[in-house]
């Protein structure tokens, strides 16, 4: 019946700078306490929705991938993933190295779902090494680590980068896939990245205010066209590292509903314009 069949509970979104819980107290107190506040409001509301599973969107920082092998999507089917990579970033991250459980059946049916629907991510199987990309969001939002994931990678490092449309119908996919399942019932979707940022540059440590507040405004709206009208070189007046707002991107397709702004702090401290939200579904 199509009562049993799976459902998006939730759709989350926040950054996921290594300040944030590497070294949170460089930040102003006032701008540390509204962050992990979002945080921590965001936390019980997946508590209360008691999912199954969650579809964690993020980026990969060169950990698992490279420049010879840089998919623009990705989708991995493991039971369980090692983060911190290393014991060296965990302390670093202020993230004790762990595994974190998976959801190895709603991984490989989000992946055939995908080749079905004309996507066509990379599979991968052996499941992958997290960084802050996942330790940092996840260390917030599921403490515990009992959530069982399914990680998906959106090139946001390097281009070519996948358009903004396809960033957003890739989310739709996400939703469509998870309707077409029962294994998972309720199931949660993350988006971690952003927003403005340098990585690397001279510029590191500075903050386009002015995007993020238009990117977010964007969300809030749930207006599609006005979310996937960036261009990259838009994007890229915000620093090479705001090209991970195509996480937030996908997370908006997957919930195709305006957004609410939990909490935006331009921290330099952190090198980040920091934010969370939360669909409105």
């Amino acid at each position: 019946m199509e009562k049993d069949l799976g459902k998006i509970v939730g759709v989350f979104t926040a950054s996921h700078s290594p300040g944030i819980t590497g070294f949170p107290e460089r930040a102003e107190p006032a701008r540390r306490r509204a962050v992990e506040g979002a945080f921590a409001r965001v936390r019980r509301r997946i508590e209360e929705l008691e999912p199954d599973a969650a579809i964690v969107v993020s980026v990969e920082h060169f950990t698992n991938f490279f420049l010879n092998n840089l998919p623009a999507f990705a989708v991995s089917t493991a039971d369980s993933y090692l983060g911190p990579v290393t014991a060296e970033m965990g302390a670093f991250l202020n993230v004790e190295q762990h595994w974190y459980p998976g959801n190895a059946g709603l991984g490989e049916h989000v992946y055939s779902f995908a080749l079905e629907s004309g996507f066509d991510p990379a599979l991968v199987a052996g499941g992958l090494a997290f960084d802050e990309n996942f330790c940092v969001p996840l260390k917030h939002l599921d403490p515990g680590s009992r959530l069982p994931l399914v990680p998906v990678i959106v090139n946001g490092v390097n281009p070519p980068w996948p358009t903004a449309r396809r960033c957003y119908d890739f989310g739709r996919m996400i939703r469509a896939a998870v309707e077409a399942q029962r294994d998972a019932r309720r199931v949660v979707v993350l988006g971690t990245g952003g927003l403005s940022h340098w990585v690397g540059m001279p510029e590191s440590g500075t903050i386009n205010e002015e995007f993020d507040r238009d990117f977010l405004d964007r969300m809030e709206t749930g207006d599609s066209t006005r979310l996937t009208s960036y261009t990259p070189d838009e994007i890229d007046a915000a620093g090479n590292g705001a090209h991970e707002i195509r996480t937030w991107l996908v997370a908006a397709g997957a919930a195709g509903t305006p957004f609410e702004t939990l909490a935006y702090e331009p921290v330099p401290e952190w090198l980040t314009g920091t934010a969370v939200a939360a669909a409105r579904l």
